[in-house]
């Protein structure tokens, strides 16, 4: 699986953001929902006014059983919940280290 550029865009965005300490974060309320939703920010300046600009809220509980992610064995599937480990910590695949994420 790809991830799409604009995906890579906002989150070499988010890197450059918190590498300068211009992040927030903000309770907020969901507009679909109404339920409570931490969003984090990255925060510009448009001259004297501060801009934020929201990148996405914290999952509620635990991430680990919000997400499937991608399948290191698999690469158009996803880790469902019965090929998952109970361990939270997602499988390593030891082979060549080539992957999709995108560190910066």
């Amino acid at each position: 699986m790809t991830i799409p550029s604009y995906a890579q865009t906002n989150f070499r965005t988010l890197l450059r953001a918190a590498a300068d300490g211009n992040l927030a974060l903000m309770e907020c309320l969901d507009a679909r929902t109404r339920e409570p939703r931490y969003v984090l920010y990255a925060v510009g300046r448009d001259g004297t006014d501060r801009v934020f600009t929201p990148f996405g809220h914290l999952a509620d509980g635990n991430p680990f059983e919000a997400y499937f992610p991608p399948d290191p064995k698999d690469p158009q599937g996803y880790l469902t919940q019965t090929k998952s480990s109970s361990t939270g910590h997602l499988p390593v695949d030891e082979g060549n280290g080539v992957g999709d994420a995108d560190p910066a």
